[in-house]
This record gives C-alpha cells, structure tokens and sequence, in this order.
C-alpha cells in the first residue's frame, strides 16, 4: 500500500486576504454560504471559530470584518508556495485546495531519508516563504489531511484504528451523522465496525464512500466505460495569446464541454489537470483535487487563479513575444456519477439541466448574473425583497412579517434602485433643506434634483418619518428619516436624509 503525505497551511484563506491588502492585525473572518471558513488570530481571541455560522461569528466579535471566499485569489497566492516546494523538496504534488496539497510519500521519504525527514523539508520549505505549516503522513488521503493537524505520523496499516476514536463528524457527511448520532453510532470506529452491504441499503453510494473512509481504504474508482482520455478538452489560441482574460474566458468554455462529456459518459471526476503550452516550448501544468463532484464553475475559478499566478510570475509574459498556444484540461480518477437533488428556489427542485444552464451563465457573466427572490423584513421598500445568487444560502433570511415600526404603508413605489442615488432638497431661496433633531424640515421644499433625471419643481410632499435601526450595536446604528416628494410633472420620490444628505431610494409611477 502507498503512502501518502499532506502539507497543511492553517487559516490559508485569511492568508489570502492579507496579501490581498487586508490588514493582518485586525478581527477577519472569510465566509462562504453562512459560515466561517477561516478566522485570524484577532478573531479567534473574540471566540470566533471555524464553521461558526455568520450571526453567531459577529455576536461573538461585534467589529469582525466579513470577507466572501475567493478561490481565484487564493489560487493566485498560493500558486508561489507550489512552485517553491516543487523546485526545493519534490517534483511533483496534488493541490487539494489552496493551503493544503497531498504527495506521494514513498518515494521522496527514499530519497531524503525517511517520512519524518520528507514531512520536516516540506514544512520548513512552506516556512521559506513565511507560511506556518503542519504535515501529515498515513495510507490514505484522509487520514494524511486529518494527522496533519496534529503533525503526526500513523504508522503503515494503522489508518482504520487511528481514526477509530474520532467523532463521525469528521467524515465530512452532516446528512451522514444525525442518523449516525440517533442510532448511538458517535466514532468513525463503531461506524467502521457497521457490515458494508447495511450501510450500502441505508445511505447509499454518499454512505458506503464514507464507510470505506472510516476504515482506512483507498477510494476505488468505480468502472466507468470511457477512459480519462477521451474526455480531454483543449483550446488552441492562434495566434498566441498573452492577455489573462481571454484564456480565462476559455477555461469557462472548456470546463462546461468537459463535464458535458463526463455527464454524457454518466461519470465524474475527482482530479483535473489543467495543462498551459507557451509559444517558446514550455509547459506549465497543475493538477486540482476536490473530494466529489468538481463543478464546472469551480474548476474555471481554480484555473483563472492559477493563470494569473502563472503571469504574475512571468510566464506567459504580459504584452511579450512568448504567449499560450494552448489549453488543455485532463480530467483524472474517474468515477460513476450517482446523480443529486439540490433545491434551487426554495423547497422545491430543479432539473440538473437547469442548474447546468444557470451556472454557464455565471460563469459567463458572473457571479450574480443568476439570482432568486427572497421575502424579507424591512423598513425601505428596496430591504423586502433580496436577490440571492443562484447556488448560495440565504444568508440574511429575516421575517417578512411585523412589527416593523417606520415601515412605509401602500401604495409601494413602482420601482427601487439598487443603490440611493445623490439628491439634492432646496427652498424657495436656493437653500438646502435640512432636517432637525426634532424632525422639523427648516423650510418648504420648493425644488428637488436627482442624480440623472434634473431638476424638479416640487408640488407637495408628505413626511418626515424617522427610523431608528439598530441602536444597540453602535457599530451598525443607523439613523434616518424618509420624506415623500411629489413634483409638478407628476412624478414622485422616496428620499430619505441619513447623516445630513438626502438620497433617493425609489421611484413612484
């Protein structure tokens, strides 16, 4: 049996972020889908943890700066720290995702004189570059990842009673552990311990891979009738090409062909490789793991990181004569797809055709090209309904009922903008109209300008109503008034006065 060793580097994402220009001393947290993925040190004294869903991260640490997950950009930072260790330690490596990454430890431990020896170059090798590093080293994957955290060693043929005491949580699989939990199965031994043919009956292909993890088997690729091979795709860019965006732009265009021919083949792929050939010979490779199903999106988003590394770095060269000729992505360890069922808009479900279709056109157009409705509470009219990117949580679910004092009553406006735009209130005298302490306009309004539709004369208005958000987190207080404006050519406004500005929210008619 092969050993494997994994390098891990904690709190990568946080990394990320500081050498994206986020000050490294301050509380961060860096979320996807509601929970926190990684917290700094700052955070983490304020009690701030990994998992933690977001409400609960700034009930914890009030000041705690919010920063969605980027993997292009942490694709882009850690691209360095792979060429370092491939050049110092060893040829050849697997990127898992960025900050942890999986090599065969066999052979290099031959040749730098054992594992201890192979994990201590490859920690010291990460440290070069100012990174903290722990490393691992078992006969799977898994266990290798799980023994980095510690930096331990489990010794040959001891995967399945290592991870034995761990709780099953660790498996990876939340639909997995309540039933788990309610069965009185708490450790990944007693799970292990469970006849495969039962868990197979009761939790299907997601439950008999988790089982094969608890007790310490390699993943076995399940027979698929086409090869890896006849599943490359490749662009060839003539003439070559020395700007990101474009290759970019392919990579979207050869991820949805790839999968499109591994849903055609009724399989997946856990690995892709994403080759780059240049205009002067050489070829840039790197290779992308992900434990499931590697979506098309994803796979665009690694490989756009990873490109832009690749220029940063000098190669290709920005605006120089040595250019990419080609791109290629190779996808490795097939497997049988076993089909899914996600919910799209609300309970109810969509066809994978569709959420194919939705996720091509984020890839083209981005992130939030695809979005959904969702109800929510809210004082402005623009705060009741929120737009949600197609595949993401609803992260700020509120309740759409009251009470909601300084709610405005109908009739609603015909239409809100996405952001207040610049507004300007005057008098009879040119003044500007300002509001008091005590809600008492000091004067008439007699003209009102908003930012792109001129300058209106004003028929009658109706307001002030004063809203108090917030109040008791300082750091989120927020303290307004809404004023409803009616001008001589029938149109109507929404302004609302924050901080001694006006600003129009929404449209009427």
């Amino acid at each position: 049996m092969g050993r494997v060793l994994v390098a891990w580097v904690p709190d990568f994402p946080v990394i990320a972020v500081v050498a994206d220009g986020v000050p490294p001393d301050e509380p961060v947290a860096v979320v996807h889908r509601d929970a926190v993925v990684a917290c700094s040190p700052a955070a983490r004294r304020a009690g701030v943890r990994r998992r933690t869903r977001v409400r609960v991260a700034l009930s914890r640490c009030p000041v705690l700066r919010l920063i969605e997950r980027d993997l292009a950009v942490e694709m882009r930072v850690f691209e360095p720290v792979v060429r370092h260790i491939e050049a110092t330690v060893l040829p050849s490596l697997e990127v898992i995702r960025p900050g942890l990454v999986a090599v065969p430890a066999r052979g290099p431990a031959r040749y730098w004189g054992g594992e201890q020896e192979l994990a201590d170059r490859l920690v010291a090798a990460v440290a070069e570059l100012g990174h903290p590093a722990r490393a691992g080293v078992a006969d799977t994957v898994f266990a290798a990842a799980l023994a980095a955290r510690t930096g331990q060693l489990v010794a040959p043929g001891t995967d399945a009673a290592w991870l034995a005491p761990y709780p099953v949580g660790v498996l990876g699989v939340p639909r997995l552990t309540e039933p788990l939990h309610r069965l009185g199965i708490r450790t990944v031994g007693r799970f292990a311990a469970l006849p495969e043919a039962k868990v197979l009956a009761r939790f299907g292909a997601a439950g008999q891979a988790a089982h094969h993890t608890a007790r310490g088997l390699r993943s076995r690729p399940l027979a698929v009738r086409a090869t890896a091979d006849e599943h490359v795709v490749s662009r060839v860019f003539e003439p070559a090409e020395t700007r990101v965006e474009p290759a970019a732009f392919a990579a979207k265009a050869l991820a949805d062909r790839l999968h499109e021919r591994l849903d055609a083949a009724g399989a997946v792929c856990a690995r892709v490789e994403a080759s780059l050939e240049l205009s002067d010979g050489r070829t840039l490779s790197r290779v992308f793991r992900h434990e499931g199903r590697l979506s098309a999106p994803a796979l665009a988003e690694r490989v756009r990181g990873v490109l832009r590394a690749w220029q940063e770095s000098g190669a290709p060269e920005r605006g120089g004569e040595h250019g990419m000729v080609r791109l290629t992505l190779r996808p490795e360890r097939l497997g049988a797809a076993t089909g899914r069922q996600e919910a799209l808009f609300g309970e109810r479900h969509t066809p994978e055709g569709l959420e194919r279709a939705a996720a091509r056109v984020q890839a083209l157009l981005g992130h939030r090209a695809v979005v959904r409705m969702e109800p929510g509470g809210g004082r402005g009219p623009a705060e009741r309904i929120r737009l949600v990117p197609f595949g993401d949580l609803d992260t700020g679910r509120r309740a759409g009922g009251g009470p909601w004092p300084g709610r405005l009553p109908a009739p609603h406006p015909a239409s809100t903008f996405g952001s207040r735009r610049p507004a300007r209130l005057t008098s009879a005298d040119g003044s500007p109209v300002a509001l008091s302490a005590r809600m008492a306009l000091s004067a008439p309004p007699a003209a009102v300008a908003v930012e792109g539709h001129g300058r209106l004369a004003v028929a009658g208005w109706a307001g002030p109503w004063p809203v108090l958000e917030q109040w008791w987190e300082p750091g989120r207080a927020r303290r307004i008034a809404r004023l409803q404006i009616t001008a001589t050519d029938a149109s109507a406004w929404l302004l609302v006065v924050e901080h001694g500005r006006w600003w129009a929210e929404a449209h009427y008619g």
